[in-house]
C-alpha cells in the first residue's frame, strides 16, 4: 500500500475511533438521564395517579426525547418500584413510598431510602371539601352566574379537541372556578376528580407559599442572606444572596435550565442525591439582583431552606407543612416527592388532584385568606406578583409567572388577550393554574403537550369570553 493511502486510512480510522468514543461517552452520560426520567415518571404515574403505564410511556415520556424510545422498563407491583434500562448497560430504579410518592435511588441504598421516616404524618388531616360539596353542579353554577354555557362548553371542548394528529395536545383535565364556584370540569378518559396529577414546575409556586407561611410566622426573613450551609463563610460572595433573590430567580448563580442530557437541571433531577446541594455548589455568574434567569436549582435551595428552618423546632417537617398549610385549605391530596436526601423537590415534584390545584389558585386569588383565616402573610401575594426588576418583560414575580406588559411595548406580554393582572403557576408540558383577579376566575389545565400545540392565551380568552362582565 502506498504511504499516502496508508496515512489516509490511519487518519480515517482514527477519526472514526474518536467519533465512536465521543458518541459512546455521550451515551454513557446521557442514558442515565433517560432511564432516570422514565423510571421516576412511570413510578409516580403508576402508584400515585394509577394510570396505564404503557400509555404514560407512549404519550408522556417517549415524546420528550428521541433517545427515550429505546428505553426498556419494568414495574414491580409487589415492592412498588420501576426499573428502566437502556441497551442493557444503564439502569435506574425508582421506588414508591406511601406518603411521599416516588424517588430515584441515587447516592443511597434502597434499604436506607425505604427506612426514611420524615414524611410519615402524625396528625390526621381535617378535610375541608365545602367549596366543592356546596357547589357540586357545574351546570347549575354556570346558570346562576349567568355564564354563557354554550361559549364555556366550546372552550372546554376545544381544550380536548385534537386538531393536529402530528402534534397531540393530550389534555388530561380542565377546571374553571368563577366567583368561588366550580363552573366547568372535565377529565380525559380514565381520569377523574380523584386522580392526582403532577404539576412539574407548578411545584415552584407551592414552594413560594410554604416560604410565605414561614415568613408569616417570623421563622424566615426572605430579605436576609439565605441560610445556606454552603455559603456560611462571610467571605464567600454567595453569602450575600437572599431568599428573596432565590424566589425571584435573581441569585446570579450559574445554572443551565436546559432539559437535555449533560445539563444542570437534568443532572440535578436524575443524577444527584441532594438537589439543593447540587445547585448551591454552583459559582456566581453575575452579582445578585443584576440578572434574571429561570432556575429550578434555586427553587430546590429554597425547599431545603424551608425544611431546615422547620427542623430547628419540629421533628417531622412534613407534619408542619400539612398542618400549617395544605390541611388548612383542604389541599389534602398533595404529595410532595422528595429527593434521595429527604428534601421535597420544590422545583418539580408536587402531585395533587386538579380540584386541589384549583384550591391553591383560589388561595392566591383571595390574597392568601381561606375561609376567613389568613394563611399567607399580609402583602405576600402582592410581593409574589410584583415583577422582578431584571425580568425585562415583567414576566416573572416570585416563583409565579406574570402577564405584565413590557414597558417598551405594552402588547408584548405572555398572553396578549388576557388581562394583564393575570398570573400563573406553570409547569412542563403545559400544566397550569392561571389566576385572573380582575375576573374573579381561576383556570386549571393539565396535559402532556410536548410539541407546542397548546395556547394558554386562546384557552383563557375563550373561557373569559363566556363569563359575565
Amino acid at each position: 500500500m502506498k504511504s499516502w493511502k496508508k496515512k489516509l486510512l490511519i487518519t480515517v480510522l482514527s477519526l472514526l475511533f474518536l467519533v465512536a468514543a465521543a458518541v459512546g461517552w455521550y451515551l454513557i452520560k446521557a442514558l442515565p438521564i433517560g432511564t432516570g426520567f422514565t423510571a421516576k415518571y412511570l413510578c409516580s404515574s403508576t402508584f400515585i395517579s394509577h394510570r396505564d403505564p404503557q400509555q404514560v410511556f407512549d404519550q408522556d415520556v417517549a415524546p420528550v426525547n428521541p433517545l427515550f424510545a429505546n428505553i426498556k422498563w419494568k414495574i414491580n407491583y409487589e415492592d412498588k418500584s420501576v426499573t428502566a434500562s437502556a441497551f442493557g448497560i444503564v439502569k435506574s430504579k425508582a421506588v414508591y413510598r406511601q406518603g411521599c410518592g416516588s424517588t430515584l435511588i441515587e447516592g443511597i441504598s434502597e434499604e436506607a431510602l425505604r427506612k426514611q421516616t420524615f414524611y410519615k404524618l402524625s396528625q390526621n388531616a381535617v378535610i375541608d371539601d365545602s367549596l366543592w360539596t356546596k357547589y357540586p353542579d357545574t351546570q347549575k353554577n354556570a346558570q346562576e352566574l349567568q355564564v354563557n354555557r354554550a361559549k364555556l362548553q366550546q372552550a372546554i371542548d376545544d381544550a380536548f379537541t385534537e386538531n393536529d394528529p402530528q402534534r397531540p395536545k393530550y389534555t388530561r383535565a380542565v377546571l374553571v372556578v368563577y366567583k368561588g364556584k366550580l363552573i366547568a370540569e372535565r377529565y380525559d378518559e380514565g381520569l377523574d376528580e380523584n386522580t392526582p396529577l403532577l404539576g412539574w414546575s407548578m411545584s415552584k409556586s407551592i414552594t413560594n407559599a410554604l416560604a410565605g407561611v414561614l415568613a408569616g410566622k417570623g421563622l424566615l426573613d426572605i430579605h436576609k442572606p439565605a441560610p445556606v450551609p454552603e455559603w456560611k463563610d462571610e467571605n464567600d460572595p454567595r453569602h450575600k444572596i437572599t431568599t428573596d433573590q432565590l424566589l425571584r430567580m435573581s441569585s446570579g448563580l450559574a445554572f443551565e435550565e436546559v432539559y437535555e442530557p449533560l445539563k444542570d437541571v437534568t443532572e440535578m433531577l436524575y443524577g444527584s442525591y441532594d438537589f439543593a446541594a447540587f445547585a448551591a455548589q454552583k459559582k456566581l455568574e453575575t452579582q445578585p439582583d443584576t440578572k434574571w434567569y429561570y432556575s429550578s436549582g434555586t427553587a430546590n435551595i429554597v425547599a431545603r431552606i424551608i425544611r431546615q428552618t422547620i427542623e430547628k423546632s419540629e421533628k417531622n417537617y412534613y407534619d408542619f407543612l400539612y398542618h400549617e398549610f395544605f390541611n388548612k385549605i383542604g389541599m389534602t391530596s398533595v404529595l410532595l416527592e422528595p429527593d434521595p436526601s429527604g428534601t421535597f423537590v420544590g422545583s418539580s415534584y408536587a402531585f395533587a388532584v386538579p380540584r386541589d390545584w384549583a384550591r391553591f389558585g383560589l388561595l392566591f386569588l383571595h390574597d392568601g385568606v381561606w375561609n376567613g383565616e389568613r394563611i399567607l402573610p399580609q402583602g405576600w401575594v402582592a410581593y409574589t406578583t410584583t415583577p422582578t426588576p431584571k425580568a425585562s418583560k415583567g414576566q416573572y414575580g416570585a416563583h409565579f409567572w406574570l402577564n405584565r406588559r413590557d414597558k417598551s411595548n405594552p402588547k408584548n406580554r405572555r398572553w396578549p388577550d388576557v388581562p394583564n393582572d393575570a398570573y400563573a403557576a406553570l409547569g412542563f408540558q403545559d400544566q397550569q393554574v392561571v389566576i385572573i383577579p380582575s375576573r374573579d376566575c381561576v383556570c386549571v389545565r393539565f396535559g402532556a403537550t410536548s410539541n407546542g400545540n397548546w395556547s394558554t392565551n386562546d384557552f383563557v380568552k375563550s373561557v373569559l369570553d363566556a363569563l359575565l362582565e
